[in-house]
């Protein structure tokens, strides 16, 4: 499975922009979908996560209300609208897939990565 990340660039605070992941190859073992982030000497965190169906969604604490994750199975594609932007979500922004059949958080859980888009908010 490969990822393709997209959408990322720089935003004034209380701003919104839209990521987009596109997978490709093996998707049919694909399960759930994340993004994640890390920003400037910190670890790689959890943001978000989206079951197959696109139902079951689980956030982060300081994201819940402002970003919104969903997915096109049709299309093979994942995205992350984020409002309401401020400085400190300004990271590289990392798309992920897994094939457990459980929405999990953890940054060691997920089995596919892309390759990060940068998200910088000015204040």
């Amino acid at each position: 499975v490969q990822l393709q990340a997209s959408g990322g660039g720089l935003v004034q605070a209380g701003g919104s922009l839209r990521l987009s992941c596109a997978a490709s190859g093996s998707t049919y073992s694909i399960y759930n979908m994340g993004w994640f982030r890390q920003a400037p000497g910190k670890e790689r965190e959890f943001v978000a996560a989206i079951g197959w169906s696109g139902v079951i969604t689980s956030y982060t604490d300081s994201v819940k209300g402002r970003f919104t994750i969903s997915r096109d199975n049709a299309k093979n594609t994942l995205y992350l609208q984020m409002n309401s932007l401020k400085p400190e979500d300004t990271a590289i922004y990392y798309c992920a897939a897994d094939r457990f059949n459980r929405l999990r958080t953890g940054v060691r859980e997920y089995d596919y990565w892309g390759q990060g888009t940068l998200v910088t908010v000015s204040s």
